[in-house]
């Protein structure tokens, strides 16, 4: 049960004391009153009640009394529904006061005050859910991606079974292209495993024998048989989307700061209200008060400074998602990073080509593996064959191909024999490897870099490195960010050396490698004990549970995966984190802002509160006065936010 808006839409089965007809009727008046039609109608009307006294228009009846039903209905619901259902002293709202003073100035008879505070108020209310709505879709799409059925081996026989169905222990054959249907360990065959959706790893990683393998990450080579050893709820893609469910529950919405302050702006109200009728004897000085106390201003200090940052991060393909996502990026301190789609272009390219024969040119050597390598279907022998051709090299045709699933390539080239493949798999076809290339492997290693050694005639002849690409902005990025008091650091699947080159690369000091998606929830978590307040930017699947942990989640929005984006609170539809200094700045442009009109909002009321009782003001020229002070705070959010965010270099 829960209310969204300053006076929005109450939901739950119990949430008023009516029948159930009675209260989807009430339901439905209340958000048709509530929405923009209506309050644009409620305005209209109050205008005509301002002018028409000027322009000497005598009226029948009130046109501000349309207001006062269309606007103060849903605001007197929500103060009424607020009243029973809050507990302590939430009871007390900005909702309650409002609707005291729109009885009062109504007791009264000046109809244009009582329209006027629920108005503004109304706009309040549409203001901030527009900012506030965020689509849910992620978690189905996780749910979707495990798998329905896997093919169970008995007595030598394959039979399909639904994926619920499967045991700890059970026999299973996982063939090139499935998904693996639970948590398991190879007992015979290899293959290539493309598991980024529980790593993040850009490179799919070579499985043997008494590997092991997750649920829903893809089999890309060779046929294989696993024991299955987690399976059901226990496995770590049900995992992984249990932890995206429990991190959704435990964000909490954004509380209005006017409700906040009710508790005691509601007391005060009254005891100012009251003793000016005591010592006055004049119940419009008392109203008067009641008017100008109202927190409009207040409460539009927070939805107009946000919208107007949203606006201005729009324009430049920052996607917000909720108000409560900017306010909480203004107090970012630490902001934890993905390595593969997020500091790197998450794509393979080759990056050296080292020949160890004086006879072979690189150009020469790398014809020679992309010829070999023409009919692979492997991630690294395509990229090396795009490369060969994006360079203008001439490929020849190969005979007597063929592949060793996850360990290397045979082929024919031009007469001569070629193997291109792991260390391991050159030796165990007769080709030698010297020691110039164990040399040449280990650096490459250390940078984290995969690496291909090419055999010819059974001597290794070179070796071609593959890599993920840093990007270029990365480094000038994180020390901008560096320069804003926000710390930052990595968190990778990938292994430490790899993830300690890119870091460096990046100028990142702090580095967290080889993490599951629960080894990066634990590790914000320990962030967030440690009273820090986190950012996580990621672009993966794997990476959702991080970025509904972390108190403000940043997706790579292009090349990211449906469920990142969904799952975070913020997207770069470019895919450019130079827009992440951007983004801090205006966020903290917004915090800054909004608690300064605040502050200003205040002291209007303060001075209107004096002036009401010099009996300077009546209700009607103090509810013209706060309207004046609540649009000088809409004024004040377009300028301060736009302003400081032109002096960004993007």
């Amino acid at each position: 049960m829960y209310c969204t808006g300053s006076f929005g839409t109450c939901q739950g089965h119990n949430a008023v004391p009516l029948r159930k007809g009675g209260y989807f009727m009430l339901k439905k008046i209340n958000d048709f009153l509530a929405g923009w039609p209506m309050t644009l109608v409620g305005g209209v009307f109050l205008m005509a009640s301002l002018a028409a006294p000027w322009l000497g228009i005598q009226l029948p009846v009130d046109p501000a009394w349309i207001t006062v039903i269309v606007s103060g209905l849903p605001l007197l619901y929500l103060a009424l529904w607020r009243v029973v259902h809050n507990t302590g002293i939430s009871k007390i709202s900005s909702a309650l006061l409002i609707s005291i003073a729109m009885f009062a100035a109504v007791a009264i008879g000046d109809l244009f005050a009582a329209g006027e505070v629920a108005f503004i108020m109304a706009i309040g209310a549409l203001l901030e859910d527009a900012t506030t709505n965020r689509a849910k879709k992620g978690l189905k799409k996780l749910i979707s991606l495990a798998p329905v059925q896997g093919r169970r081996l008995v007595d030598g026989r394959e039979e399909m079974i639904p994926a619920a169905q499967i045991r700890p222990g059970d026999l299973l054959r996982i063939l090139p292209g499935e998904a693996i249907p639970v948590d398991g360990v190879i007992q015979k065959g290899e293959t290539t495993v493309d598991q980024s959706i529980m790593t993040g790893e850009s490179l799919p990683v070579d499985k043997g024998q008494g590997d092991a393998v997750f649920c829903g990450t893809i089999n890309r080579f060779g046929a294989i048989d696993i024991t299955a050893t987690k399976v059901g709820e226990d496995s770590s893609l049900q995992k992984l989307i249990r932890m995206v469910q429990d991190a959704e529950q435990k964000q909490a919405p954004m509380q209005r700061i006017a409700d906040q302050c009710a508790s005691w702006l509601v007391p005060v109200a009254l005891l100012i209200a009251v003793l000016a009728y005591v010592f006055t004897g004049n119940i419009v000085t008392a109203v008067t008060i009641l008017v100008v106390f109202c927190p409009c201003a207040l409460v539009l200090a927070t939805p107009t400074a946000i919208m107007a940052a949203i606006g201005q991060a729009t324009k430049h393909g920052v996607i917000i998602k909720s108000g409560e996502a900017l306010e909480k990026m203004g107090k970012v301190d630490t902001i934890a990073f993905d390595k593969t789609g997020t500091l790197t272009y998450g794509r393979l390219d080759v990056s050296d080509v080292r020949s160890f024969d004086p006879a072979l040119t690189e150009d020469a050597l790398l014809a020679l593996a992309a010829s070999a390598e023409a009919k692979s279907e492997h991630p690294l022998g395509k990229a090396i064959v795009a490369h060969a051709r994006a360079k203008g090299l001439s490929l020849q045709e190969s005979s007597r191909f063929s592949m060793a699933a996850g360990r290397g390539v045979y082929a024919e080239v031009a007469g001569r024999r070629l193997l291109c493949g792991s260390e391991r798999f050159l030796e165990a076809n007769g080709a030698t490897v010297g020691e110039a290339a164990c040399t040449a492997l280990e650096k490459l290693r250390s940078q984290g870099k995969a690496s291909i050694l090419v055999a010819q005639e059974e001597k290794c002849v070179g070796v071609i490195a593959l890599s993920d690409v840093i990007r270029p902005e990365a480094r000038n990025m994180v020390s901008r960010l560096r320069s804003m008091g926000a710390d930052t650091v990595l968190l990778t699947g990938d292994n430490q050396r790899t993830a300690n080159y890119f870091a460096k690369q990046a100028g990142i000091a702090e580095v967290r490698a080889e993490l599951l998606p629960e080894n990066k929830v634990n590790a914000i978590e320990a962030l967030q004990t440690q009273g820090h307040t986190v950012c996580m930017i990621g672009d993966g699947v794997n990476d959702a549970p991080a970025l509904k942990t972390a108190d403000v989640s940043v997706a790579m929005g292009s090349m990211g995966s449906d469920i990142a984006v969904e799952a975070a609170d913020i997207a770069l539809m470019g895919d450019d984190i130079a827009k992440v200094p951007y983004l801090k700045r205006l966020s903290n442009a917004t915090v800054k802002t909004i608690k300064f009109s605040i502050a200003l909002s205040m002291t209007i009321n303060f001075i209107a509160i004096v002036l009401s009782l010099l009996e300077v003001l009546n209700p009607t020229t103090g509810a013209l006065v706060h309207n004046a002070g609540s649009c000088f705070v809409v004024l004040l959010s377009l300028i301060h936010i736009s302003e400081p965010t032109r002096r960004v270099v993007i």
